[in-house]
C-alpha cells in the first residue's frame, strides 16, 4: 500500500498535521511513525501539565516578534493560520481555551490529557495508523512514492513525507534528514536558566520581582520582566526569554559570562538618582536597610543595602556618596557571574534543524525534495516562553497539511481531466 502522507514524529506538529490533511482531504491514507513509545510527550508535560497551547496574541506581525529565529518565515505561515485559527479548531473540536493575565492560553480543564485525547479522538475518526517505537532510519525518493525505511526493518512507500520529529540534541541526530540533501544548521540550547557558582544570592531563593530587567555584559541582549532568584542561579520569564534571544551568542562563550539584574526594571539612572536624592531630602532621618523602595522585597533590599556597604544602622541623611553611588550600582546592574545553564523545567526546547533558505514559506516544502515537508520544532524556528514554541508547531504543520492535500486534489482532478479526454 502506498500512503498519501507518512508523518515523521508523533509530537504536536505530526498530529496536527496529519489530521488537518485528513480534514481536507478526506480518506487521505496516513501514518505517523514515532521512535519512541510515547506520543505527544511535549504535550503532556507542557505548563507543568496544562498544556500551554498558545498565547493571546492575535496579530501575525507582532506574533512572529516572539521569535529570535524563524520570525521571517513565520510572518508569511501566520497569515495563514494563527492564533484564532488554533482556538477555533480546539473548539471545534469540544476543547475551549482560556487566556491568563500574562497571555498564556490553556484549556479550561487545565489538564493536558485534554489535548492529548482530542487528537487521539480525531486521529482515530480519520484512521490514521499510528507506529510507536519505530522510528525512521533512512528515506529515498522514488519515482512516484518515497521508501521508508523504519528501525525495526519496516518498509513504508508514500507519496508524501512531512518530518516533525522535534528538536533533536545533536548535529548526527539528523543524518537521516542531511542524507537527502536538505541543509542542517547545528542544533543548540534554547530556553534555560543561569547558573552563578557564587551563590550569593542561594538564601534567598524564592523571591522574585515582576518588573526587573536583565541584561548581558558587553552586549545589547537584554530583557524585562519578572525575575526569579533561585538556588542555582536566576530564572524566571526575563531571564529564560533573554536565553532564546542569546542563545547563539551563549553558546560561543561557553555559558560563562555576568549577567547584570536592575531590580528597578527600565527606569534610568538619572531617574533613579534623582528619586532617591529626593528620599534622602524628605525621609533622611529613616535607616536605609529597614525600609526597601520600589517594592523590592525587604529581604532583597537589606542584601543589596549590605553589598552596597551600607551598615544596617546608617540612616539616609548620613549616607556617603560612594555608599550612594554602591546603592544605584547594585540596583541598576546587580552583577552575577555566570557560569553554565539549567534546562528551564523538562522542557527541551532548541534552536537549529532544518535551514529555513531551503523551505518555501507558503507549502513548508523542502526546495530541494519535491513532496518532502517539514513542520515544528524540527526547522530553524524557536520562540520565547509562554506558547509560542506550540504556536509554530501548528501554524507550519497546518500549512504543510493543506498543501499537500491540496496537491493531491490537482493531481487528482488531472488525472480524471487526462481520463476524460
Amino acid at each position: 500500500m502506498i500512503y498519501d502522507l507518512i508523518v515523521a514524529g508523533g509530537g504536536a506538529a505530526g498530529f496536527f498535521a496529519a489530521i488537518r490533511a485528513a480534514e481536507v482531504k478526506p480518506g487521505f491514507r496516513i501514518a505517523i511513525v514515532e521512535k519512541s513509545p510515547k506520543l505527544l510527550a511535549k504535550v503532556k508535560i507542557s505548563g507543568g501539565g496544562r498544556c500551554n497551547v498558545t498565547h493571546s496574541c492575535f496579530d501575525p506581525i507582532q506574533l512572529s516578534k516572539h521569535y529570535p529565529r524563524g520570525a521571517k518565515l513565520l510572518k508569511h505561515v501566520f497569515r495563514k493560520f494563527q492564533v484564532k485559527d488554533v482556538v477555533s479548531w480546539f473548539e471545534r473540536k469540544g476543547v475551549r481555551l482560556k487566556a491568563e493575565e500574562d497571555g498564556r492560553m490553556f484549556p479550561v480543564t487545565d489538564d493536558s490529557q485534554t489535548i492529548i485525547d482530542c487528537f487521539m479522538r480525531e486521529a482515530l475518526a480519520h484512521k490514521i495508523k499510528i507506529e510507536i517505537a519505530n522510528g525512521i532510519k533512512q528515506i529515498k525518493p522514488g519515482g512516484n512514492a518515497f521508501e521508508i525505511t523504519l528501525h525495526r526493518g519496516d518498509v513504508l512507500r508514500g507519496r508524501n513525507v512531512l518530518i516533525a520529529a522535534g528538536g533533536m540534541p545533536s548535529l548526527s541526530s539528523f543524518d537521516w534528514i542531511a542524507s537527502l540533501g536538505v541543509a542542517i544548521v547545528p542544533p543548540l540550547p534554547s530556553l534555560f536558566t543561569f547558573n552563578d557558582p557564587s551563590r550569593i544570592f542561594a538564601d534567598l531563593m524564592g523571591l522574585a520581582v515582576p518588573e526587573a530587567e536583565v541584561r548581558i555584559a558587553g552586549t545589547t541582549f537584554r530583557s524585562a520582566g519578572p525575575v526569579l532568584i533561585t538556588h542555582w542561579g536566576l530564572s524566571g520569564p526575563a531571564v529564560i526569554r533573554l536565553s532564546a534571544w542569546a542563545a547563539v551568542y551563549l553558546h560561543s562563550i561557553q555559558y560563562k559570562f555576568t549577567a547584570l539584574v536592575s531590580w528597578v526594571g527600565e527606569m534610568k539612572e538619572t531617574d533613579l538618582r534623582d528619586t532617591l536624592k529626593i528620599h534622602t531630602q524628605t525621609k533622611g532621618k529613616q535607616k536605609v536597610a529597614t525600609r526597601p523602595l520600589f517594592g523590592l522585597p525587604s529581604r532583597l533590599w537589606t542584601r543589596l543595602c549590605d553589598l552596597a556597604g551600607i551598615p544596617e544602622e546608617k540612616i539616609w541623611a548620613e549616607l556617603a556618596q560612594k555608599s550612594f553611588n554602591k546603592l544605584v550600582e547594585m540596583l541598576l546592574r546587580c552583577p552575577f557571574a555566570i557560569d553554565g545553564k539549567t534546562t528551564f523545567k523538562e522542557e527541551f526546547v532548541t534552536c537549529g534543524g532544518v535551514d529555513l533558505k531551503e523551505v518555501d514559506y507558503h507549502t513548508m516544502q523542502s526546495t530541494k525534495v519535491k513532496g518532502l515537508y517539514f513542520a515544528g520544532e524540527v526547522l530553524n524556528i524557536d520562540g520565547e516562553t509562554g506558547g509560542f514554541n506550540f504556536q509554530a508547531a501548528w501554524s507550519t504543520a497546518a500549512v504543510a497539511a493543506e498543501a499537500i492535500a491540496t496537491s493531491a486534489s490537482i493531481r487528482n482532478d488531472d488525472k480524471s481531466q487526462a481520463a476524460d479526454r
